[in-house]
């Protein structure tokens, strides 16, 4: 089979002004970006007409687990069924990129087009967020310097869109009075700032004004909070975000209309796209096909408990992307094993299903388990799936998106169809109201399966002040491994009875939310051993070895 960037590079895009006319907008609600890509401002008096399907997973391995492939495929299926279908996905990062992971457009023929703008520049919405976020440090260390300002404790980092370990941790300010004050410093990456969140969590403008401004850069000596309000940021900011606001709008290789904006990770972020390109997708189509990144244990349970909340959507149907792959990988499988025949280790993974299906039954709406289908799974492995899934009284359908498109999605397609005319209300983990440590415990028991958490010192420390600065009853978004359901990565299948490890408590008033950094998880990833960089190239003036 054609390698994906290979495929993509040979489908004939449709012009980007007949797509966006063929959905219905007027010229006046998109700005073309070139040919084959648009930002999208629509009219505010447009309503919303679509059912919300969202898009999760098992647990993650390092070979991913196909969500992004099944949204596409799924929303061609629903084309190929007589709905009209659009997406809504988050942008890559070109720390995976460039890292091990590769892009995030899709593959084989359920791809979002132009692939290879996609997963690099595409129209700058990351470098807007990196150019914000910087622009935001350097601020803040000038009003240091001139003296404008006094703090005994700086928590903004900086970012970038790169995979970089030897940043997380720095010294700015060295070399004598003129050039700062030395300050114990560092970065993440861009996905996992704040302003990220913010800006895929932002209603509108006024919204977005209103969330830069609540930001917390540090504490007075008086351990007073110090904002970007006060500081005199936020403008600048809006200037630098204004066009990155706008969701981007391209195309599958089907053509299906596609929202492709934001993109926050869901190990060390929310996981979810913005709340801007999911309204679009509502608005222009029959469904809204969206994707949270991960397992449901981290992007699923923040979109419901965060995105849902903060935006009022009301998702119709779930649909839990697996593989034979994942499960042999989380039926003790090595790696380079996963591909072979392996009943009993499907059957000793299908433990890791069973926790993802009763974590989502708590949230309400029905289930659709997608088999992510490979050339090498077996009858055997496909119909023990099929069955436990009858078990426990989900519906089930086989996805061929990778290999057929939307053809071979159209079994998925009508399920998530009953699925989503028969909605069921959405159920929160917890209540709004709720402390912190609370939130996080009811994470813990109804999600993940463990039997609580166990905060350190530090965290202590940091619970301690997100009370005395009255932040102590925030939604929780919870950094931890994709691979598990634990804190430990080498905790496979469906471990019971855990304790969830708390090392730090990181207040983001911008985006409304603490983040909970459970085990050794890291904010900034660093690059594998040999990075996908080293295999990608231009020749002929085509690029290269783009997964």
């Amino acid at each position: 089979m054609k390698t994906d960037i290979e495929i993509a590079q040979e489908h004939k895009l449709i012009p980007i002004d007949e797509l966006a006319h063929s959905a219905g907008l007027t010229d006046a609600e998109f700005e073309p970006y070139g040919r084959d890509k648009a930002k999208v401002e629509l009219d505010p008096s447009r309503k919303e007409k679509g059912k919300l399907i969202l898009v999760t997973a098992t647990s993650g391995m390092p070979a991913g687990s196909g969500k992004t492939t099944t949204s596409i495929a799924l929303a061609q299926g629903l084309k190929r069924i007589g709905r009209s279908a659009a997406l809504a996905l988050r942008e890559p990062s070109l720390g995976p990129v460039f890292g091990m992971k590769g892009g995030a457009a899709g593959g084989g023929y359920s791809q979002v087009l132009p692939m290879e703008a996609i997963n690099l520049h595409f129209t700058g919405d990351l470098h807007a967020i990196t150019a914000a976020n910087n622009l935001l440090a350097a601020l803040l260390d000038n009003a240091r310097h001139q003296g404008q300002v006094v703090l005994k404790e700086i928590f903004w980092r900086r970012v970038m869109d790169v995979n970089e370990r030897m940043l997380r941790n720095i010294i700015t300010g060295l070399g004598g009075p003129a050039n700062g004050i030395p300050t114990e410093a560092g970065f993440d990456i861009t996905a996992a700032s704040e302003l990220m969140a913010v800006l895929c969590l932002a209603n509108d403008m006024e919204d977005l004004r209103a969330r830069i401004d609540r930001i917390v850069l540090g504490l007075r000596p008086d351990g007073t909070p110090f904002t970007c309000a006060e500081l005199g940021a936020t403008g600048a900011l809006l200037a630098l975000l204004l066009e990155a606001f706008k969701p981007n709008l391209v195309q599958s290789i089907e053509g299906n209309i596609a929202f492709v904006h934001g993109g926050p990770f869901a190990n060390i972020a929310h996981g979810c796209n913005s709340v801007a390109a999911t309204r679009a997708a509502l608005k222009l189509a029959d469904y809204a096909v969206t994707e949270a990144g991960f397992g449901s244990d981290l992007g699923a349970e923040k979109f419901f408990n965060i995105k849902c909340r903060a935006a009022g959507f009301k998702p119709a149907a779930v649909v839990l992307v697996t593989s034979t792959r994942a499960l042999k990988w989380h039926g003790g499988v090595p790696l380079p094993e996963i591909g072979a025949p392996n009943l009993e280790a499907v059957e000793r993974g299908l433990v890791n299903l069973d926790a993802h299906i009763a974590n989502l039954r708590h949230f309400g709406p029905n289930i659709v388990v997608s088999l992510n289908h490979f050339h090498t799974d077996t009858d055997e492995e496909v119909e023990a799936i099929r069955t436990r899934c009858a078990a426990l009284g989900v519906r089930f359908a086989v996805c061929d998106g990778f290999a057929k498109g939307g053809e071979g999605a159209m079994e998925l397609a009508r399920e998530v169809v009953e699925a989503a005319d028969d909605p069921h209300p959405l159920v929160h983990t917890y209540a709004e109201d709720a402390p912190v440590v609370d939130k996080i415990e009811a994470i813990v028991t109804q999600v993940y399966g463990g039997a609580g958490v166990k905060l350190s010192a530090a965290a202590m420390k940091d619970l301690k002040r997100l009370s005395d600065l009255g932040y102590d009853r925030l939604p929780v978004c919870v950094a931890k491994t994709p691979f598990s359901l634990t804190a430990d990565p080498k905790a496979l299948g469906a471990p019971k009875g855990f304790v969830l490890p708390v090392e730090r408590l990181i207040l983001n008033a911008g985006s409304g939310f603490v983040v909970a950094l459970a085990g050794s998880i890291m904010r900034m990833p660093g690059l594998p051993k040999r990075p996908a960089a080293m295999g990608i190239d231009v020749v002929n003036g085509r690029i290269t070895g783009l997964a």
